[in-house]
């Protein structure tokens, strides 16, 4: 008696577990979801997707150069950084003899320009009203970033640092922009 008990309890045992086992699989293992709603979900219909026009990397280097270039034209020694509508940097050129003090500013010039869409020389004016705007982390205030718009929405921001002074800083960010226009 006590040998069937024995067999019958080793038995429901191994049941149990190949049952669990199986559960187990395919718990962890999800079925695939037919076509049909998986194109649904995807289509332009969709409101929980948004598509955004992001700048290329070519389009970013070929900016961030045409900006150096414009820069040493005028003799002037800068960096130039160019970031995505998210404030990554894509690009990042320092000019030779550029000061060491340019490469993070630029980057912060352009994080400003795109963040709010606007030239910062535009936005440093905004600080009399505003004297708390300069506390926001990783922004600068101060001109030399401009903003690289399509349909009116900003994608990119290009920084310029280095030049004695921020106006020539922006006029060069502005070349990169304008470069992308042609």
């Amino acid at each position: 008696m006590k040998k069937k008990i024995l067999l019958g309890t080793t038995a429901a045992a191994v049941i149990a577990a190949g049952t669990f086992g199986a559960v187990s699989a395919n718990a962890s293992a999800p079925q695939a979801a037919p076509a049909a709603a998986v194109a649904k979900k995807a289509g332009a219909d969709n409101d929980n997707l948004r598509q955004d026009t992001h700048l290329t990397i070519e389009a970013a280097t070929k900016a961030a150069q045409a900006t150096l270039k414009a820069a040493e034209k005028e003799n002037q020694r800068v960096s130039v950084a160019v970031v995505d509508r998210n404030g990554n940097t894509l690009v990042t050129l320092r000019g030779d003899g550029a000061g060491p003090q340019s490469y993070e500013s630029a980057e912060r010039k352009a994080f400003t320009a795109v963040s709010w869409n606007a030239p910062t020389s535009v936005l440093a004016g905004r600080l009399a009203q505003a004297p708390n705007l300069k506390d926001i982390p990783g922004t600068l205030f101060l001109a030399g970033g401009a903003p690289v718009t399509a349909n009116g929405a900003p994608i990119a921001g290009i920084g310029v640092a280095g030049a004695p002074s921020g106006d020539l800083d922006e006029k060069f960010a502005q070349a990169g922009v304008a470069t992308l226009n042609d």
